[in-house]
């Protein structure tokens, strides 16, 4: 039987096992999700004060384990919504020789390769048409950083544009070579 509950021993209880509960969700949620999820893991025990057994941070870890997989499910469900989304309103441009570009899906394809931060650096620069100076001040980040991403973005689409199916290998090549300009 747990020892009763009270505000302070809470606190004890947070103070004391709040840095091994962060650990183990930085390990399994994103870096900008850990205090979140921290506090959600914590939102549970307070609320199932009485079932907190005397050794809480094994218990704790299964509450962290759960909340991180509710976070991914979650963000996957996100994820398909901003695509579906990005599909529904993809609208094709009239062919011509100056605007040949990759197949609607094809180019969704591509960018479902690149990590949430390579597609929104990449989208900023080829989609947006910012330059490199303004997208790196909207992505919150150093412009060394933003040209990591930028640059892994665009080996990753390159090779995820090379590797899909197309109706004529040049549109690829316009593509990339806009996705190129600085």
């Amino acid at each position: 039987m747990s020892p009763p509950w009270t505000p302070d021993r809470f606190e004890d209880l947070f103070r004391s096992t709040a840095p091994a509960v962060r650990r183990y969700l930085r390990r399994h949620v994103e870096a900008d999700a850990v205090d979140d999820a921290l506090a959600e893991t914590f939102v549970v025990a307070w609320r199932r004060l009485d079932r907190v057994p005397e050794a809480a941070l094994p218990w704790l870890l299964v509450v962290a384990h759960h909340t991180a997989r509710h976070h991914w499910r979650s963000r996957r469900r996100s994820e398909a919504l901003w695509f579906e989304a990005v599909r529904a309103h993809w609208h094709r441009p009239d062919p011509s020789p100056e605007d040949g570009v990759l197949r609607r899906d094809d180019a969704l394809a591509a960018l479902a390769q690149c990590s949430d931060l390579e597609r929104e650096a990449l989208l900023l620069v080829a989609w947006d048409g910012l330059s490199h100076t303004d997208a790196t001040r909207v992505a919150g980040c150093s412009t060394r950083a933003f040209t990591v991403r930028l640059s892994r973005a665009r080996a990753r689409f390159d090779r995820a544009s090379a590797a899909g199916p197309h109706d004529d290998a040049s549109e690829t090549a316009r593509l990339l070579a806009l996705l190129e300009q600085p």
